[in-house]
Order: structure tokens, then sequence, then C-alpha cells
């Protein structure tokens, strides 16, 4: 037996210990902060070959372990900028350098440029609707940009393509063959026919300005196709611009809009109700405002009910921004003070195969690293990827009781190998004593 041998087994007690003190140390002061992950002290013994009747002690190593898989408790706070995830993936965010790295910390705030930024001073990362609805990278973090909330002044958007759906009556009678008599003729002094439909449709110049739209839905013509024993009809629509309509009458006939309506189209319907022409969208062409509006119809049936329709223009008025809301699937809407929403960016997600391999960083945050995996990109709730929960903020993952627990372990055990030193040195004394 080397005396030697067990003072330096003692030493390794003790350093193995002082790492444990460590990481409970390190996890106790972080108790409180957002999104960390608890990281624990591993041991393994050393064994050194041993002869005959002689044992050489070894010693112990220690490694590190996180426990970044393991889910925080989420907390709901007041601002909406505060998002946890539940579920897998980490936050795509990047520091003063511009690298992008991963995080749990979803404690955004603006700042003083209107960026999403954590409490460690990195900036929140996601793809811009500026052209059109985004594409993920899954393989990599090009075509990510710092997501920006700082929405000031008045935003218009002039119309350009919308969808009007509903249910024309199968009972209407059809209009009479007469001058006059259709609404794209506009020239009668009347309503065309009792079973004319007029539908009004909001639509926004490119001002902000609303221009509203006249709709009207007229039975032509029904045939019998043999050997069906329903009917199929066809339906005249035709479009005014409702500022040119008359005044002072019953009805709104004649419209002034220079050469009439500002759109026509005809909608043909099987013996079933559903739409047979594919003659796409009806285009409405306003010579005022100068706007083409593709207004989508096919949605359209022809049944034995009342008539009913709905429209959807894309466009908005001139309003003020008055909130950012973020969805469950990433997507930042800028909230508008007249109820309407635009989305401004959409947040993905990011996962590796062995998240408890990352490589920690200063600031709560990881890169990904030959153990962990190549770095995955995703939507919210897609390939396995968690959802997005805004006010909210996801917690620690420590369990203080258990972390004081181990301190008191600590204590115990760097004790305890003190004393094997100790004892080691005493026999050392006395070995020296001996030529005394």
């Amino acid at each position: 037996m080397s005396i030697f041998g067990s003072m330096k087994t003692a030493v390794s007690g003790m350093n193995a210990q002082a790492n444990r003190l460590s990481t409970v140390s390190d996890n106790i002061a972080n108790v409180n902060t957002t999104g960390y992950k608890a990281v624990s002290t591993s041991f393994s013994s050393l064994v050194l070959p041993s002869s005959g009747g002689n044992y050489n002690s070894g010693g112990v190593q220690t490694s590190v372990r996180q426990a970044v898989s393991d889910q925080g408790d989420i907390s709901y706070t007041t601002s909406t900028t505060d998002l946890a995830i539940s579920g897998d993936g980490f936050f795509i965010v990047q520091g003063a350098d511009g690298t992008p790295v991963l995080t749990r910390a979803g404690d955004f705030q603006k700042d003083d440029q209107g960026n999403l930024v954590n409490a460690a001073g990195f900036q929140l990362m996601g793809y811009s609707y500026n052209s059109g609805s985004p594409a993920v990278v899954v393989n990599g973090f090009d075509g990510l940009v710092p997501v920006n909330v700082n929405q000031q002044g008045l935003t218009a958007i002039a119309s350009t393509s919308g969808v009007f759906k509903g249910n024309l009556d199968s009972n209407a009678s059809v209009a009479p063959v007469a001058p006059a008599t259709l609404p794209s003729d506009n020239g009668a002094t009347g309503t065309p026919t009792t079973d004319t439909k007029k539908f009004s449709m909001v639509a926004y110049d490119t001002l902000g300005n609303k221009v509203m739209y006249d709709f009207y839905f007229t039975k032509t013509s029904v045939t019998t196709p043999p050997p069906a024993t329903g009917t199929a009809s066809t339906w005249e629509v035709a479009i005014f611009r409702n500022a040119d309509a008359a005044t002072g009458g019953t009805t709104s006939f004649p419209y002034t809009t220079a050469g009439g309506a500002v759109g026509t189209t005809t909608l043909d319907f099987d013996s079933t109700g559903k739409i047979t022409n594919s003659t796409g969208p009806v285009t409405i062409s306003d010579p005022v405002t100068g706007l083409d509006i593709d207004m989508d119809l096919s949605g359209f049936t022809q049944l034995g009910a009342a008539f009913a329709g709905t429209g959807t223009p894309n466009g908005q008025a001139a309003s003020p921004v008055k909130d950012v809301t973020i969805d469950g699937d990433g997507i930042v809407y800028a909230k508008y003070e007249d109820g309407s929403t635009k989305p401004l960016y959409r947040i993905p997600l990011a996962n590796v195969a062995s998240p408890d391999k990352l490589t920690l960083m200063s600031g709560n945050v990881y890169s990904a690293n030959g153990q962990s995996g190549v770095t995955v990109t995703g939507f919210p709730q897609t390939n396995g990827l968690g959802t997005i929960k805004s006010g909210a903020l996801e917690g620690s993952n420590v369990d203080l009781a258990g972390e004081l627990t181990e301190m008191i372990e600590s204590q115990r055990s760097y004790t305890a190998n003190s004393k094997v030193f100790q004892t080691g040195s005493d026999i050392m004394d006395v070995l020296v004593n001996l030529k005394r």
C-alpha cells in the first residue's frame, strides 16, 4: 500500500466533491433564472493496477451532466412579449457578434430600436412576412432577421383580391327577357326583378379609404339536362360602385359610374347546386380609385335556402398599431386600432438530437456540437417541436430542496476525504519520527 497514493486518492475525492459543490452553487444561484437548466456532477472511478498483496488506490473523476431536455414550470405574466416553449425546441437568438445560438429564456422586451431582446441581451430571430408567407430553412439559420415590433405611424394596404361565398336561392325566378331588366344594363328604374339579390362589400384604396361595392345576383336561365331530374341554372353577377348609386329614389339604379358596372361575370350551377364554370375570379376594375380587385366567387352554391353571402377582401384601412400579439404557431401580429391584424414575423424553433449534450455558454444560451447533433429548424407544432405560449415564462428546472441535500452530502464527503488525507499525513509523521 502506498501512503502517498492514499493521500492522492483523498485529494482526488476532495476535488470531485468541490466540483459537485460548484454545480450545486450554480444551480442555487440560478434557481430564479428564466429558462435555466440544472447541471449535476457524475462520478466515475479511476482504478490503478495492483499486484500481489499490494493495493494501489486510484481515485475518482467527475463529469458534468445537463438537464436541458427537462421542462421547467411555466408561469404567466402580463407582458405579451414574454414567451415560453411548452415541449421540445429552443428559440433562435443572436448576440452582439451576430452568431445564432439557442435558448429557452424567453423574457423578451423591446429595446430602443424595437427589437425583442431577453435579459441576457440576445435578440430574438424570426422570418419576415415582407415577401409573403415565409418558409423555414430546415438545416440552417439563413433568412432569419431580428424580430422588430416597433410598428409606428399609420399603415394602409390597398385591396387586390378577395373571396366572396354564400348561397343563391334555387327557388328564385328568372329575370324577364326585356331591356333594362338586368342589373348589368344599369338602366332600370326599379329593382330589375324581385328575386335579384344585392350584397355589399367594403374594400380599401391605396390611401386606406373605404370603398364599397354593390354585388347583384340575378338568375338568367334554367335548364333541365337529361337524364337529370334537377335543373341547372345560370346567374349573372354585376358589380357597381356604391358611391355612384342613385339617390333620392327607391332604388340604387341607375349608377353613374363611367362605363356602368365595374365588373360582370356569370355563375353556372348543376342540378346539385354546385358551381360548374371555371372562368376564374371576376375582376373589379374601378375607374375612380384605380383598384383592380380579383374576387373569387367559386364558393357560391345554389340550394333551396335563403340568400346568404360573406365577403373577405384583403387590404387594410389607415389605422395605427395598438398592440403586438404572438400566437402558438409563432406568428407575430400587429394589432391595429380598428381591430384588424397583420402578420409581421414568424418565430421558428430549433432542436438537436441530444439537447443534454449542447455546449452551455454565458447568457443561458447553447450551441450545437458533435455530441449534440446538428441543428434542425422548424415552425412550432411541427416535426415534434413544442408550442409557443405568449405572456408566459418557463422557470428553471432546479429542485432547490434536492440541491440543498446535495450540498450537505458534498460537505460530508469532502470532510471524510480530508480526514483520509490527514490520516495519511499523520502516518508519514510516524515514519519520519522512526529515525529519531
